[in-house]
């Protein structure tokens, strides 16, 4: 008997068809031996819907209304699951994340688990039933309910999964599987089989959404095995663990495999179109001042993610210095630095909210210098210009213009060969997520 923690997106459970789709599903799992938990996430667009309900009421809501408003979406959603599952003759009890022992920190909105203590599970499960749990969601140390973050469902699934043991974390969404880019964005992507903790986690910091960050992060921490796949089909995903697997053909020659083993092994190509740029123009360029713009800017709670620093000018020993942060946090970033603008005596601020991000993510990147001359040669020939170039051991990551984000993933992906040869992927509802 296995334990198996199944966690189904807003896309699989958007309708009350689908809902009794993924509770056969269920009920199969269960009924084949293995124990089961579920975690769900809000209806469709439920929880984009409660967020536009709130800002009609007030554009600055409590962090702490707002989590106890947006939990509702899952507490709905287990409620008419455990229906579900129950009207197919399988017993099944809900529960909310405080419930479930999912304990947080007190930072409403993005709250981080700090321990699972699933005694009602464990409880739920030795008694033969379901256990389904509300995604997005748990309680702080005070008490008070709070959500996870954007993708919070995924790293509930995966926390449980390693509070309980289980064998398999089954992320279940409208894809049957990880793929080598947006099947939205390029069809002919091809469905990558297995991938390391590694090189998710930077598939999902460079946008790729199938997977939430945190999941990933959580996963790789406690050595959880993820397997993505479609709750629309039946066929198999993609496993996330620490190994790639054998990558070898055991029919191969020995100097092939040789060959083979040198070889970068490139997973795929994500890219990021939530991200803004502030330039910081004018910076004197002496020691410390890098560092107390960036003390600045990460009292605003910003999350950077690429920097550059130009090379200062003889003549007036000036620089400027760009990064890039999402969207939400350009706001209170500016409002931050130019708080303290005599004091860094730069010369102005510019904000470029037009960017997009494409990465190629791949294992041995960086022992192949070739790797990049091809993505900037594919660039190139695509007639898309790169404003900034960041780079890991199995990552490079280039900034361009927002409209050209699209023809930058076809070329790059194209240019690596990526493009499956059985056709095209399959988005079944359309959101790729």
């Amino acid at each position: 008997m296995a334990l198996v923690v199944q966690k189904y997106g807003g896309s699989s459970v958007s309708d009350a068809r689908s809902i009794k789709r993924v509770a056969k599903r269920i009920a199969e799992a269960k009924r084949a031996g293995n124990d089961v938990v579920v975690v769900v996430s809000a209806m469709g667009d439920t929880t984009d819907e409660l967020l536009e309900l709130a800002e009609e009421i007030s554009p600055r809501p409590p962090q702490r209304e707002m989590d106890i408003l947006l939990t509702a979406g899952e507490r709905i959603s287990m409620s008419l699951l455990a229906m579900a599952i129950d009207k197919l003759g399988v017993k099944a009890k809900s529960f909310t994340g405080q419930q479930a022992g999912l304990l947080t920190d007190a930072v409403h909105g993005k709250a981080r688990i700090v321990d699972v203590v699933p005694h009602r599970i464990r409880q739920t499960l030795s008694k033969g039933q379901v256990a389904i749990v509300a995604g997005f969601q748990g309680v702080s140390t005070s008490n008070d309910v709070t959500t996870l973050g954007r993708g919070g469902s995924d790293t509930t699934a995966v926390a449980l999964a390693a509070g309980l043991d289980a064998d398999v974390c089954e992320i279940y969404t409208d894809v049957d599987g990880i793929f080598s880019a947006d099947p939205r964005i390029v069809p002919g992507a091809h469905k990558i089989d297995q991938v390391t903790y590694e090189e998710m986690l930077e598939l999902a910091a460079s946008g790729a959404k199938v997977l939430a960050l945190r999941a990933v992060e959580y996963a790789r921490r406690y050595d959880v095995p993820v397997h993505v796949r479609s709750s629309f089909s039946g066929k198999t995903g993609t496993l996330v663990t620490g190994t790639h697997g054998d990558a070898i053909d055991p029919n191969a020659s020995t100097g092939d495999q040789e060959e083979a083993m040198e070889d970068p092994i490139i997973s795929g190509v994500a890219h990021d179109s939530s991200e803004a740029k502030i330039t910081v123009v004018g910076v004197p360029d002496t020691l410390g001042q890098a560092a107390r713009i960036f003390e600045v800017v990460a009292g605003a709670g910003a999350n950077i993610d690429m920097i550059v620093q130009n090379v200062s000018v003889a003549a007036t020993g000036l620089t400027d210095i760009s990064f890039t942060l999402p969207h939400g946090d350009v706001r209170s970033t500016v409002a931050a630095l130019n708080a303290v603008k005599s004091e860094l005596k730069f010369d102005e601020l510019e904000i470029d909210e037009e960017i997009g991000k494409v990465s190629l993510v791949g294992a041995g990147m960086k022992s192949h210098p070739g790797i990049s001359a091809r993505l900037f040669g594919a660039l190139r020939d695509a007639g898309i210009n790169i404003e900034m170039i960041s780079t890991s051991e199995i990552r490079i990551s280039v900034v361009t213009r927002a409209d050209n984000l699209d023809d930058a993933v076809r070329a790059i992906h194209s240019a690596f060969g990526l493009d499956s040869s059985e056709g095209e992927a399959v988005v079944y509802a359309g959101t790729g997520r």
